[in-house]
């Protein structure tokens, strides 16, 4: 068939192309990153606490021999309660409850909750109590959130547990946020997260309520977990993300909490939307509960929009989601965000899915979340006000550390 006497291209095969996608950016991962990607994963992506939350206690409620908890945020509210009261009814019940909490964010934990799971026989351990630190070892931080039950079911992604992640982002006292079910092969990797942190806490890092049994194929996704680590060089999240970014044809759809990234990663932005790939970035508006960091990440945005990059802020709430997707097959999910701080110092985890269904369901969200947008318009924000400007500037001493 022609067109003008011209050849028309020879049909698109779609299906095909994905694949072939989904298969070079598998082994790229692979090679470059070390850790082998596994078959046979079931994902269920949670949104905002109303799904999330009841997921994770009911997952909890059901555990028959080991459930293994670790976060960075444990604060205040009621779901603060049920979260405790709920691991301590296991622990009663024989279970083997651990929970690791990070010895700076979860300060705010409730001392009487602490009391009533340790009474009821929870394992409490503490990662890196800032007072017990040198400065060095202060700045490092665990970062990671996960939930193992029986060694089968897991759970990962941004949530951390107190009343600001209740109910379903309908104002800011709600925050918005993605969690994902895990059931398959990757639970290993995600398990893996918990034990290399707990070993830094306990001493003990198996028992005999360990069955190390095999798991099963729950599903069709293809995942590669990867951990981020607290020290010093190049991290394997910056090589998971500069692939991604790199291998992106058609579209890199980024949603984070917390944008500052180093001057390699604008660059590399930059230069992904100038070869003609889609670079959205959605991030948090007027609701930030990190202004700081808002200002870091602010100070770039005239380049990045100048290089094609389209910037969303999002406006009834905090955005707290950790979320990329690449050309509709790839997403990646999971703790970390899109700065120095999770990509230099923290220890995270991230899942790297290969599953245009599962991507499908995030870009669904995705959309949904632009339309409680604004876009940042690049002829508005060059005029933008010299206050705004001296506040970029101000917290430019502090970029390393955000």
């Amino acid at each position: 068939m022609t067109l003008g006497g011209i050849p028309a291209p020879p049909a698109r095969d779609t299906a095909l192309d994905a694949e072939a996608r989904k298969r070079r950016l598998r082994r790229r991962l692979e090679r470059l990153i070390g850790v082998a990607a596994t078959e046979g994963n079931e994902l269920v992506p949670l949104r905002n606490g109303d799904e999330i939350f009841p997921a994770m206690l009911g997952a909890i409620r059901s555990a028959r021999h080991t459930i293994d908890m670790m976060t960075f945020v444990y604060w205040r509210g009621q779901i603060a309660h049920d979260f405790a009261a709920t691991l301590a009814d296991r622990a009663r019940e024989g279970v083997r409850v651990r929970l690791l909490l990070d010895g700076f964010g979860a300060q705010r934990i409730e001392r009487r909750l602490l009391d009533l799971m340790s009474t009821a026989g929870v394992e409490v351990a503490w990662f890196r109590k800032p007072a017990w630190l040198s400065p060095f070892k202060q700045n490092h931080r665990c970062h990671r959130k996960a939930l193992v039950i029986d060694e089968h079911t897991a759970f990962t992604g941004g949530v951390g547990i107190a009343e600001e992640w209740c109910g379903n982002a309908r104002n800011p006292s709600e925050w918005r946020d993605t969690h994902v079910q895990v059931r398959g092969p990757a639970v290993d990797g995600i398990a893996a997260a918990f034990a290399q942190n707990w070993a830094e806490c306990h001493n003990e890092l198996f028992d005999d309520r360990d069955r190390f049994t095999d798991q099963p194929q729950a599903g069709s996704s293809v995942v590669q977990v990867v951990r981020g680590s607290a020290s010093i060089g190049w991290q394997d999240m910056q090589t998971l993300i500069r692939v991604m970014l790199s291998s992106a044809e058609e579209s890199f759809r980024l949603a984070t909490a917390y944008f500052a990234p180093d001057p390699y990663f604008i660059d590399l932005l930059c230069e992904t939307a100038r070869r003609g790939v889609r670079v959205e970035i959605l991030l948090p508006g007027p609701h930030t509960d990190q202004r700081a960091c808002q200002l870091a990440g602010q100070h770039h945005y005239t380049r990045l929009l100048q290089a094609g990059v389209r910037i969303r802020e999002y406006q009834p709430t905090m955005m707290h989601a950790k979320t990329i997707t690449v050309d509709s097959v790839a997403t990646l999910i999971g703790s970390t965000n899109f700065n120095r701080r999770s990509m230099d110092h923290d220890e995270e985890v991230m899942l790297a899915v290969l599953d245009e269904e599962f991507t499908a369901s995030l870009e669904r969200d995705y959309e949904a979340d632009l339309k409680n947008s604004v876009d940042i318009d690049v002829t508005r924000w060059r005029r933008r006000t010299m206050v705004q400007r001296v506040k970029e500037a101000a917290v430019t001493p502090l970029r390393r550390f955000l």
